[in-house]
């Protein structure tokens, strides 16, 4: 099976690009853990991320992803993994992150990062608070998969340019495999 994450900085487009590859790959997507959970937390405290939330956002995105993977056969889209809660934790916390969460975050199992870039309308919510930071962030994206070696390609243009990048892309990866 080939796992393909969504990565990149925030409102950029993933979760409308994973429901889309989803949908026109007829297979199961996986949901950003980090979001529900952090909307949860802002509903009930007016809270953001904490350092304590970083363990358990990770145990829950590894097991959405574990289901997911258990009811797909060739393709799993991920709107996310733990690298880009990695690439999050370190710049939120001065170079912090939970040595169990770099650990598995840096094991790749993906066939390949579609990285999103920030030509996307920025789009507010009670989550995302750095709209001015977004390039900085594409760079320190970018930064990680090439220290990890990881295979990447990187999106940019409107949701139909790429939608249809990402699925010639993944058409290519399939053909291999």
């Amino acid at each position: 099976m080939i796992k393909i994450v969504l990565y990149g900085p925030e409102s950029t487009g993933k979760t409308t690009l994973a429901k889309q590859l989803a949908e026109h790959y007829n297979t199961l997507w996986v949901p950003e853990f980090m979001r529900e959970y952090l909307q949860k937390k802002w509903d009930t405290e007016k809270k953001l991320v904490e350092k304590e939330d970083l363990i358990p956002i990770a145990k829950g995105q590894l097991k959405l992803e574990k289901e997911a993977s258990q009811k797909v056969e060739n393709l799993l889209i991920c709107d996310t993994n733990l690298l880009e809660l990695k690439v999050y934790s370190e710049y939120y916390y001065n170079g912090f992150c939970p040595s169990e969460i770099k650990k598995e975050a840096t094991k790749n199992k993906y066939g390949i990062y579609l990285l999103t870039y920030v030509d996307t309308p920025w789009e507010a919510d009670d989550l995302r608070d750095r709209p001015e930071n977004r390039e900085e962030m594409f760079r320190i994206f970018e930064a990680e998969l090439k220290k990890q070696n990881f295979p990447y390609k990187i999106l940019k243009g409107n949701k139909t340019e790429r939608l249809k990048s990402a699925i010639e892309i993944i058409d290519e990866l399939l053909k291999k495999n």
